[in-house]
Parts: C-alpha cells; sequence; structure tokens
C-alpha cells in the first residue's frame, strides 16, 4: 500500500503532500522535514530508494527523484514493487504533469493544486494504484474539468431577479 505521495522543493518546502492514512497535521509535517533532512544529505549518485522505517515506521519504504527544483517522492510498504513505484513518480512527475503544463515547475504545482490533486486521486486512490496510462489520466482529468467549467457557468440568480437588482 502506498502511504504518501510527496513533492517539495530543494528547499523542503512541500508543494503537495498526500497521506493514505490519518495522521495530524503537526505530524505530517514532521513527517515531511524529515524526509527533506534525508533527501537533501544524500549525494546525487546513490540509490533512490531507501528503508523508511525510522521515519514512517516498520516495514516503510521511500523512493525519489528530482527533477529540476522538486523531489517527487512516494512512501509505501513491501506489499509494493520498488521499481513500480519509480514507475508510478515518472508518470506523476514527467509524463503526465508535463502533459497537463508543458514544461511543468514548481509554480505550475502551486497555482494549480486543485488540478494536480485531481490529476494524483486518478492515479492513486486509497494507497492504491488506479490508472497507470498517461492518455487516461489526462481524459480523466478533461472531463473533469470540463463538469466544473459547466457548473461554474449554471447561475443561480434567474434573469428577472439580476435585472430588478441591477437597478
Amino acid at each position: 500500500m502506498i502511504k504518501a505521495v510527496m513533492v517539495m522543493n530543494t528547499q523542503g518546502k512541500p508543494r503537495l503532500a498526500k497521506f493514505f492514512d490519518y495522521l495530524p497535521v503537526e505530524k505530517q509535517q514532521e513527517l515531511i522535514r524529515r524526509v527533506f533532512g534525508v533527501l537533501c544529505s544524500r549525494p546525487e549518485n546513490v540509490s533512490n530508494f531507501i528503508e523508511a522505517e525510522s521515519i514512517f515506521g516498520p516495514d516503510s519504504r521511500l523512493v525519489y527523484n528530482h527533477f529540476a527544483t522538486l523531489y517527487f517522492v512516494v512512501v509505501f510498504d513491501s506489499s509494493e514493487n520498488q521499481l513500480a513505484m519509480l514507475d508510478l513518480i515518472q508518470l506523476l512527475g514527467q509524463q503526465t504533469l508535463e502533459r497537463c503544463f508543458k514544461n511543468v515547475c514548481e509554480l505550475d504545482i502551486v497555482f494549480n493544486y486543485s488540478k494536480i490533486h485531481t490529476i494524483l486521486d486518478e492515479i492513486i486512490l486509497g494507497g492504491q494504484v488506479l490508472e497507470t496510462r498517461s492518455t487516461e489520466i489526462m481524459r480523466a482529468v478533461e472531463e473533469i474539468s470540463k463538469l466544473e467549467a459547466a457548473t461554474n457557468a449554471i447561475s443561480f440568480i434567474p434573469k428577472s431577479a439580476s435585472s430588478w437588482l441591477s437597478r
């Protein structure tokens, strides 16, 4: 099971953090700080796989990838394949977000927070991987965006009342 997905910049500021087990916010912040402490102290020429039992408890592993100024991190247990989790980061970080934003950067994640969560929800739900095809993920996200746009276009005030209010 996937325990958490995090995206943080090289200064340690979390840009996306989704935990699939309930944890109080203070505990989440502490875990993010500890993960960043481990990541920033690792040389670039070492493995992207880390035993995370000291941070997340027994049977926890962490895989990360560093794209530009962002760390993409997935925390999971032994029931998940490590290479599959690295591939999941590739799917999220390079394939899907690149399709969505063209040259994704930190500001894309900050200013499109709800869209990023929608993408993540299409990939992972309740700690289980649902979809791994980037085209299907983008199709679902586009459908959701169309529905949101249609919902926002609905006027809740009848035209007769709105003309009366403008007097």
